[in-house]
């Protein structure tokens, strides 16, 4: 009996979700499906965490155990070979028997994108939430700080939340921003969009915003939930310390709203030293 971990990619869009539901077509169906139409053997996965529905993942880990003699390095291509296009494994390696993909896992990295700029990206709006109003940058980097370190984050997840303890720690959290390439003409075709914004929303900014959460462990909705109320700073309808408050007070309807799937990507799953 072998432990074969994957690194797994995939556009959640189409899925319920990673882990199996009752009405089926999530990613961990689809792989536990092509491992046994691989190796003829019916495997439990493992997965790191849950990812909602809609949500994508670049460096989701799993690993399930076998009796197949298939060679650890050649399990990412065949399995690929009867995978849908949307779902991806990176590499596939043997690990200790004792390894676990979610027990094991002591870091983990979101990525939630927001895209501020006029117009939507055509070609990325499956993995970013298109805000089409400049946003307050620095207010939405100061209102991040609050969340760093450990705290019990009851605001910050849903109530169907079934864990028993809401105490988390950030680790890192951090906000990129890509400013906004080339100069787009309003609809009356007489300002530039830089000139309209500054007349309308001084002081605030369109491009591509990437915010970069690294942390212990997430509860239900967690990193959305912050999204969701960092565009509210970042919209000027919240003030960056208000983010300190809203945690303290350890009720959900203080925070944001939960900000769309399709903005949230589950980025590196890090464990210690196998």
């Amino acid at each position: 009996m072998r432990n074969i971990a994957l690194i797994v990619g995939y556009d959640g869009t189409d899925y319920s979700g990673f882990q199996c539901q009752p009405h089926g077509n999530t990613i961990q169906d689809h792989l536990e499906q092509a491992i046994f139409v691989l190796s003829g053997e019916r495997v439990k996965l493992h997965g790191s965490g849950r990812t909602d529905a809609g949500v994508h993942a670049t460096g989701q880990v799993a690993n399930f155990h076998t009796t197949s003699s298939i060679p650890a390095e050649r399990w990412a291509l065949a399995l690929n070979a009867r995978l849908p296009n949307d779902i991806v494994i990176h590499s596939a390696f043997s690990v200790p028997d004792h390894f676990h993909a979610r027990r094991g896992a002591i870091r983990k990295t979101y990525c939630y994108t927001i895209n501020c700029n006029r117009i939507p990206n055509l070609f990325q709006r499956r993995y970013e939430f298109h805000h089409p109003l400049p946003l307050d940058f620095q207010a939405m980097q100061q209102g991040l700080v609050y969340l760093l370190g450990e705290h019990d984050f009851t605001s910050f997840t849903s109530p169907l939340s079934k864990k028993a303890s809401h105490v988390r720690t950030i680790l890192d959290a951090r906000l990129e921003l890509e400013p906004a390439s080339v100069n787009v003409l309003t609809e009356s075709n007489l300002y530039h969009t830089s000139e309209w914004d500054e007349q309308h929303y001084p002081g605030m900014q369109r491009g591509v915003i990437r915010l970069y959460v690294s942390g212990n462990g997430f509860l239900y909705n967690m990193v959305r939930i912050i999204a969701g109320t960092l565009i509210q700073v970042g919209e000027r309808k919240r003030k960056p310390e208000e983010v300190a408050t809203i945690l303290e007070a350890k009720d959900r309807s203080k925070a944001g709203p939960t900000a769309v799937p399709h903005g949230l990507t589950l980025c590196e799953v890090e464990y210690e030293q196998f």
